[in-house]
């Protein structure tokens, strides 16, 4: 019910899009996040935008250079992510997260459907 995509390598100072495709089910009712994980680490919070009002959020890491938005004509969550730093690699997920549970926002294990990750690299 989600699919993310645009992962890959880019040069640090580079920009990446990265896209996850929803159901429209999911799309109309959930509030949609992205998480990053990096090799030994736990997954944490990037991203999230509710579809109800269009509140955003953002991890302090990324505020500033990441960009969160919703394209309503095809049901897709958009990340566009620049000035890249090598600290940003890490596989980027997409995920739903019921309103019920809105004031979890920031935490992955409240949300309710997961799309497979995307592999972002930002090296030289």
């Amino acid at each position: 019910q989600l699919q993310a995509s645009g992962g890959g390598l880019v040069q640090p100072g580079g920009s990446l899009r990265l896209s996850c495709a929803a159901s429209a089910r999911i799309f109309s009712a959930y509030v949609m996040g992205w998480f990053r994980q990096a090799p030994g680490t736990e997954r944490r919070f990037v991203a999230a935008i509710d579809y109800r009002d269009g509140d955003i959020f953002y991890a302090d890491s990324v505020r500033g250079r990441f960009t969160i938005s919703r394209d309503n004509d095809r049901n897709t969550v958009i990340l566009q992510m620049n000035s890249l730093k090598p600290e940003d690699t890490a596989v980027y997920s997409c995920a739903a997260l019921s309103t019920t549970k809105f004031r979890w926002v920031r935490y992955s294990e409240k949300y309710d459907f997961w799309g497979q990750g995307t592999q972002v690299t930002v090296s030289s």
